[in-house]
């Protein structure tokens, strides 16, 4: 693992579905993987994500990386919290409905 720690922040650029599992198995607080699709891919395949925060920008591209392009199984999702922002940006936040 290659890891900086800053104010209690640990970056994992290295064997990141071993280090997620293994921080999810220790006491602490959350996980924020932000802007990378590719984690994300891989933390959905193997189950590592409790919680979604999903951001919509009013703007169409045309093009990107889909988000749950490599989902096999149905996700079913709890909504908890959904909110619109001045700038027109939607904010969903959803857990695993279990």
């Amino acid at each position: 693992m290659q890891s900086k720690e800053s104010n209690k922040t640990i970056f994992i650029s290295n064997n990141i579905f071993s280090e997620i599992n293994g921080l999810k198995h220790q006491d602490g607080r959350n996980i924020l993987i932000f802007g990378s699709p590719t984690v994300a891919h891989s933390l959905m395949e193997h189950n590592l994500i409790d919680e979604y925060w999903l951001f919509v920008n009013p703007i169409l591209l045309g093009q990107g990386i889909p988000l749950f392009a490599r989902i096999k199984e149905k996700i079913t999702l709890k909504p908890l919290n959904i909110k619109v922002f001045p700038c027109g940006v939607t904010g969903m936040h959803y857990t695993l409905n279990k």
